[in-house]
């Protein structure tokens, strides 16, 4: 099975959904229902859910079905994640999830265009595949993971195509934080348009 293969105005395909809290970012520590779309040809080699990378490895969903989910749950936040979540056309999920008042974020590398319609649009560029144009003036939260010494110089030239009202936030990736957090500590003290942001679900032991 391919994404052309999958009609997204119906099903989509599902590597695991929770509710917990969001761990990273702007809303770090926010009740949010996750929603974690399988298929991804990123290919991170930091990528900490390299399992949801084959949508062959995981079920299609109906929309219906998603959307019921995240009600029961009583949250008032859904964060559309992956995977790559922009791969499919979202216009259906995000109505939906819409209708019945839930807030939506995505997370993404920014390489598809989005279709579909968010409240928070987390870009998190990665040095395998280049943007869409699209991802940098849709952005609400621009997240660099920093795993080299190289990434802070390649951080700040996403920062020259952002918009001007993006939060701009570093993140040690998870594997190398004991190297890499002093360094991104220093750099945002001296570079103060830049936040830290760390993967606290980890610190609590949660999805």
């Amino acid at each position: 099975m391919k994404v052309e293969d999958i009609n997204s105005e119906l099903e989509l395909p599902i590597m695991e959904y929770f509710y917990t809290i969001q761990g990273e970012g702007s809303h770090s520590g926010r009740a949010a229902y996750f929603v974690r779309l399988a298929g991804c040809d990123v290919g991170c080699v930091w990528c900490d859910v390299k399992e949801s990378w084959d949508i062959n490895d995981h079920p299609l969903l109906r929309i219906d079905q998603i959307v019921e989910k995240v009600i029961a749950s009583g949250t008032n936040f859904c964060v559309i994640t992956g995977g790559e979540p922009a791969m499919y056309n979202l216009t259906t999920l995000t109505s939906r999830l819409k209708q019945v008042s839930i807030e939506i974020a995505i997370e993404t590398s920014g390489c598809y265009h989005l279709d579909g319609k968010v409240d928070w649009y987390c870009f998190s560029p990665k040095k395998f595949k280049v943007p869409v144009e699209q991802a940098y003036s849709l952005a609400n939260e621009l997240k660099i993971v920093i795993s080299h010494p190289s990434d802070f110089e390649w951080a700040e030239k996403h920062t020259k195509q952002i918009n001007e009202n993006c939060v701009l936030y570093l993140q040690p990736e998870w594997s190398k934080q004991e190297r890499f957090l002093p360094l991104i500590i220093e750099y945002v003290k001296n570079h103060p348009k830049w936040r830290i942001s760390l993967q606290t679900h980890k610190f609590m032991n949660i999805p």
